[in-house]
C-alpha cells in the first residue's frame, strides 16, 4: 500500500478563530494507482496533499507512506502544483537537473538523467531554450519532467493543469496518462474538474465541504488505455458523471450558501 490514511483530522487557526479543516480522514492508496481528488474550495483536498508531501502535519490520526509514519519533509513524493517552479535564468535541462543537484547528484550524472527525462516528455530539442521561449503546455511537461528526475514513487498533482485553456488541457492530459502508464507511479491528483477526473483516474474521491470528509469513493472501470479525446462521449462516462455530480453538487452548494 502507498498511502494509507487513518482517522486523520486537521486545524488551522485564522484570525483567532479555529477552523476545522479535515475530520476523521479514513483512505488507503494502492501502489501504482491513479486517484483523483474533487471536492468544492476548501473542503481540505490540498490541505491532505500537502500532508502526504509533509509540509503539514494532522493535528490527530497518521498518515502512512511505504509504511512509514510522515514525519517532516517527505522526499520520497515528487510534488506538482498549478504553478510551475521553473527558473527564468536556467535552461530547461538546468531547470529539470535542479532538484538533483540539490541532492548533491554530481553534474554529469545529473545532466544525463535530465536529458533522459526529456526525452520522455518529447523535449529534447528544447533543452537550452530558456522557459520564457516555451508555450504554456511545453513549460508543463518541463514541470513533470523536473518532477519526475529524482524518480519518486508517489506524484501528488495539485490542479497541475487548472491554468491551461481547454484544448491544450487535454492534450497535456493524454500526456500525463502516457507518462503515468510507462512508469506506474502512484498518482495522486486534486482537480476542479470532474472530467478531468473520471478521464484519469482509476478512483475519484468526491470530499464533503469543510469540514472535508470522505463521501464517496467511486472505482473507474473504462478499459485502459483510454482515449481522453473520446473517453467522454462514451456510455458508461456519462453514467459515472451523473452518479458523481449527484455527490459532489450537494457539497458545492452548500460552500455557496455559507
Amino acid at each position: 500500500m502507498s498511502i494509507v490514511v487513518d482517522q486523520v483530522v486537521k486545524r488551522f487557526v485564522s484570525r483567532g478563530r479555529e477552523v476545522l479543516a479535515l475530520e476523521n480522514v479514513d483512505l488507503e492508496i494502492e501502489d501504482g494507482e491513479f486517484v483523483a481528488f474533487v471536492g468544492p474550495s476548501g473542503c481540505g483536498k490540498s490541505t491532505l496533499l500537502n500532508m502526504f508531501a509533509g509540509i503539514l502535519s494532522p493535528n490527530s490520526g497518521t498518515i502512512l507512506h511505504d509504511g512509514r509514519t510522515i514525519e517532516g519533509i517527505n522526499r520520497r513524493v515528487g510534488y506538482m502544483t498549478q504553478a510551475d517552479s521553473l527558473l527564468p535564468w536556467r535552461t530547461v535541462l538546468r531547470n529539470v537537473q535542479l532538484p538533483l543537484e540539490l541532492q548533491g547528484v554530481g553534474r554529469r550524472e545529473a545532466q544525463s538523467r535530465a536529458r533522459a527525462l526529456l526525452e520522455k516528455v518529447d523535449l529534447a530539442g528544447f533543452a537550452d531554450h530558456f522557459p520564457i521561449e516555451l508555450s504554456g503546455g511545453m513549460r508543463k511537461r518541463v514541470a513533470i519532467a523536473q518532477v519526475l528526475v529524482y524518480d519518486p514513487g508517489t506524484l501528488l498533482m495539485d490542479e497541475p493543469l487548472g491554468a491551461l485553456d481547454a484544448q491544450l488541457k487535454v492534450i497535456m492530459q493524454a500526456e500525463l496518462m502516457r507518462i503515468w502508464e510507462e512508469t506506474g507511479k502512484t498518482v495522486v491528483f486534486v482537480t476542479h474538474d470532474l472530467v478531468e477526473a473520471i478521464t484519469l483516474a482509476q478512483r475519484v474521491i468526491v470530499f464533503s465541504g469543510r469540514p472535508g470528509r470522505i463521501k464517496h469513493i467511486a472505482r473507474i472501470d473504462i478499459p485502459r488505455p483510454r482515449d481522453v479525446f473520446k473517453v467522454r462521449f462514451q456510455p458508461e462516462f456519462q453514467q459515472y458523471y451523473e452518479a458523481l455530480w449527484a455527490e459532489l453538487a450537494p457539497e458545492i452548494s452548500k460552500g455557496e450558501a455559507v
